[in-house]
């Protein structure tokens, strides 16, 4: 199963590369992307910035595939990146692209402007990721009602506001800052959210909605009903939509899909939702984070996923899906600052 890969963040299991493996990996990696074809190792020696010998350039590359990031292209000499190689690359080589001014001000000129709109906004997030990135950009909002509620939390963060944050199932949580209409200390807050987890966990989160109105249980105490009135107004109704995208043109356009053949079972993929909706839902909320090569569907081995599933009320995700060689640092940054725009337009 594909795993979120963030920048900077290693694993114990990541090799331990030095700087020479660095230079040449990071150098085959920008050569291939350019024209997703096999790079020799007298490309690289040749290259900008690697200051190697052929000979040291051959050594790294049989290191490299040695470590499982490399593999030849049939029975050449030269090499392509693996699922596993790109992994390590994001991990250990990326860093997101600093943005022009041009493109920061139009993700934020295009998003506000159906601020107050969620399945609009979503939908001009995923044109404006496919126009920017080239690549197919992809949005959804899914419904967390038939979720079930494992875990509930109360912390201050002022005299009238509070964070509840709601487990769900044990495998994700949802945050919500709560405006209290009447202060409540530290305390008031625990006996507060002791009592819901009493009458709440274990269920859907369709029932928690309910017995939030109609549970006479949670009517008695004022502290409850101060921090009811809170969550009432901050939870909004579900918002739900299928995997919005747009962009197939631009998957058309890349080499590695120009054969029909494999090109339309993506496109299959990406208009039945399974399993990028998952997927896209199920990182980290606030944090842009790539999965490389995904296998949970045949379709789609050949793709990376970038995604950035939204905080707040919403569970949603916007994000990019294209080839291995994807321009990672660029679309980091451009999902990043999307999804990041969309978090504060639906938290205002």
């Amino acid at each position: 199963m594909s795993q979120n890969a963030f920048p900077g963040r290693l694993t114990p299991e990541d090799p331990d590369l030095s700087d020479r493996h660095r230079v040449v990996f990071a150098a085959l990696v920008a050569l291939h992307g350019l024209a997703a074809r096999p790079v020799s190792s007298e490309r690289i020696a040749h290259a900008e910035r690697v200051g190697l010998s052929g000979a040291s350039v051959r050594t790294a590359l049989a290191e490299l595939e040695e470590m499982g990031l490399l593999e030849r292209a049939y029975a050449s000499s030269a090499r392509i990146p693996t699922s596993r190689g790109y992994e390590i690359y994001v991990r250990t080589l990326v860093e997101p692209a600093v943005l022009p001014g041009a493109i920061l001000d139009a993700i934020d000129e295009q998003l506000a402007a159906s601020a107050h709109d969620v399945e609009r906004l979503l939908h001009d997030a995923s044109r404006l990721l496919a126009s920017i990135t080239h690549q197919l950009g992809l949005a959804l909002a899914a419904s967390l009602d038939e979720e079930t509620l494992s875990s509930l939390d109360i912390d201050p963060l002022s005299e009238r506001r509070a964070l509840i944050v709601l487990g769900l199932g044990g495998r994700s949580a949802r945050t919500l800052v709560l405006e209290l209409d009447t202060p409540l200390d530290r305390g008031a807050l625990e006996q507060v959210a002791s009592l819901l987890r009493e009458r709440l966990l274990g269920h859907s989160l369709g029932e928690v909605r309910v017995r939030l109105e109609r549970d006479p249980g949670l009517a008695d105490d004022s502290a409850v009903r101060i921090v009811v009135r809170a969550l009432s107004s901050s939870w909004n109704r579900p918002v739900e939509t299928p995997l919005l995208h747009s962009g197939a043109m631009n998957m058309a356009g890349q080499p590695e899909f120009a054969n029909g053949q494999r090109l339309g079972p993506v496109l299959q993929a990406v208009e039945t939702g399974e399993p990028l909706n998952r997927l896209m839902v199920g990182g980290i909320q606030g944090q842009v984070g790539v999965r490389v090569g995904l296998d949970e569907a045949r379709a789609l081995a050949g793709c990376s996923l970038v995604s950035f599933p939204l905080p707040g009320a919403v569970r949603g995700a916007v994000g990019v899906l294209g080839p291995l060689r994807m321009d990672y640092a660029f679309t980091l940054a451009v999902v990043d600052r999307v999804g990041t725009r969309i978090a504060d337009l639906l938290s205002a």
